[in-house]
């Protein structure tokens, strides 16, 4: 094999291996933030900030807010109150993060008190 070729080749499978490393890294970071916020969450919460800030764009205009923002303003609370319902269940997210967090002895909030359903009267 020419040696020019060979030279080029390795050059190439270093760059190839850096390349897979930064990409590994990259995956590991992203796995470890969505195990605190899944990222679908995240983005949903961004666009609820983003409806707000468009709400208030009006109100700074001295125009009042138009009724299809408010509409979805309203669908949102309720996404995403579902949303948090159902990171809070079992395997959820925000459940395996609460359960972790409710080991902490030094917690200054009471993060136990979401680890259980509520109690129902007389029982």
């Amino acid at each position: 094999m020419d040696e020019q070729i060979f030279h080029e080749l390795n050059r190439i499978a270093r760059e190839l291996t850096e390349i897979r490393k930064q990409v590994s890294d990259c995956t590991n970071y992203i796995r470890r933030a969505e195990a605190e916020v899944p990222e679908h969450f995240r983005r949903f919460a961004n666009y609820i900030h983003d409806l707000h800030s468009v709400k208030y764009m009006y109100e700074e205009q001295g125009q009042s807010c138009p009724q299809h923002v408010l509409r979805e303003m309203e669908r949102c609370d309720d996404r995403f109150r579902q949303l948090i319902k159902a990171e809070h269940t079992d395997g959820g997210a925000f459940e395996k993060v609460r359960r972790e967090m409710a080991a902490d002895p030094d917690n200054r909030w009471d993060h136990t008190r979401l680890l259980y359903p509520p109690q129902t009267n007389g029982g």
